[in-house]
């Protein structure tokens, strides 16, 4: 996956959290939107964390295609 399909996902992603957002701000969300919204929150972090990673791998010369994706529990564990 090259930056662009990244940036691409996370705005879909982005688009899609503030449509559930608003949906529930309206008072017109559906029941399963709070796990959906979970599940969203999740999937932006794993993308960030894969462009971030093919950032770094950039800046250090190497080929950013060696970046991967990491599961959910590592991405949402981060000790900062």
């Amino acid at each position: 996956m090259d930056d662009k399909t990244i940036t691409d996902t996370i705005q879909e992603l982005v688009d899609e959290e503030h449509r559930l957002w608003e949906r529930e701000a309206q008072g017109a969300g559906d029941p399963v939107d709070p796990q959906r919204l979970a599940e969203v929150q999740v999937l932006l972090d794993e993308c960030w964390d894969l462009l971030r990673q093919r950032r770094a791998l950039r800046e250090a010369a190497r080929d950013p295609a060696e970046a991967s994706p990491r599961d959910a529990d590592t991405v949402e564990h981060y000790l900062q």
